[in-house]
């Protein structure tokens, strides 16, 4: 056996227990999601904790949307307001 190929099998072997390890991370935080899912539907108060969520949900969603879709304001647009702001101090 070469060397480049018993680098390649240690890649590939790496590469799968990488994958296993994801697999067997993802498959136990599920199943604590469903604990906790199940623990919340047993409470008295889970229809305020869903709606409690839900309002959470939607000013998170906001202001994600706020920071990603509002663009600045002109550089020269500022500059412009200033010099405006500046001759209405002065009096002129």
């Amino acid at each position: 056996m070469t060397r480049e190929a018993g680098r390649r099998d240690g890649v590939d072997q790496q590469a799968v227990l990488l994958v296993a390890g994801l697999a067997d991370l993802a498959v136990s935080t599920l199943g604590s999601a469903v604990g906790s899912v199940r623990g919340l539907l047993r409470r008295s108060d889970a229809a305020e904790l869903a709606a409690e969520a839900e309002s959470e949900l939607a000013a998170r969603g906001r202001l994600v949307l706020d920071r990603y879709t509002a663009a600045p304001p002109a550089h020269l647009e500022i500059l412009a307001r200033h010099a405006l702001d500046r001759k209405a101090a002065d009096g002129v």
